[in-house]
């Protein structure tokens, strides 16, 4: 298998045009690298070369790298049912930089690259539609990327008296006071429930 894959991946590098300018092949599964603004030709090429005919976009998704000028890489996964075969190519991007739309070329990726703009801000230049997806629509922030904050900004609650949904600054209530004492070693106060053992034994 990891053979017929390098041959594909040189072949693919070879045939697109610059469109797709590196791969690698590990733990059996064929990955292709080429510059963010040719990623619609990229994914033509990857659908309608003969070689190819990966004609499915399964899934896009983000990743961040927060210490990387580029920070994020966009993923598409694609899959030739023709072929048998699974494919995986990456784009890398900034903050600022919108990556070209491939809506065009697969219509599936409208809610993919929503879903992608809103978890972690990345933007596709020509989407017919790109605004948030999952989160609300006055929500600050992207969720995923890393330096966002596990307990995120506001939270939401309902305010009986407004009649409407209010957003407020996370408060941190204090959590349970935890002693670390094992209770095989046994703990030297009564633990809940065990009580009334001890009274009982306190009777004998």
């Amino acid at each position: 298998m990891s053979e017929h894959l390098e041959t594909l991946g040189q072949a693919i590098v070879a045939n697109s045009a610059g469109a797709i300018t590196a791969y690698a092949v590990a733990f059996d599964e064929l990955t292709v690298l080429g510059p963010a603004n040719r990623v619609v030709q990229a994914l033509t090429f990857l659908r309608d070369h003969p070689d190819c005919r990966f004609h499915q976009l399964i899934d896009l998704a983000g990743v961040d790298y927060p210490d990387r000028e580029r920070r994020f890489d966009v993923v598409y996964h694609l899959l030739s049912m023709v072929k048998n075969h699974r494919i995986r190519l990456k784009v890398q991007t900034d903050e600022d930089t919108a990556v070209p739309s491939v809506t065009p070329v697969f219509p599936v990726a409208d809610w993919f690259e929503r879903e992608a703009f809103d978890m972690y801000g990345i933007f596709f230049e020509g989407h017919p539609d790109l605004r948030r997806i999952l989160t609300d629509y006055g929500f600050h922030g992207h969720p995923l990327r890393k330096d966002f904050p596990m307990t995120g900004y506001v939270e939401v609650r309902y305010d009986d008296e407004l009649k409407r949904v209010v957003y407020e600054p996370v408060k941190i209530t204090e959590f349970r006071a935890f002693d670390f004492l094992s209770p095989w070693e046994g703990a030297n106060y009564a633990l809940p429930g065990d009580e009334k053992a001890e009274k009982r034994a306190g009777d004998a």
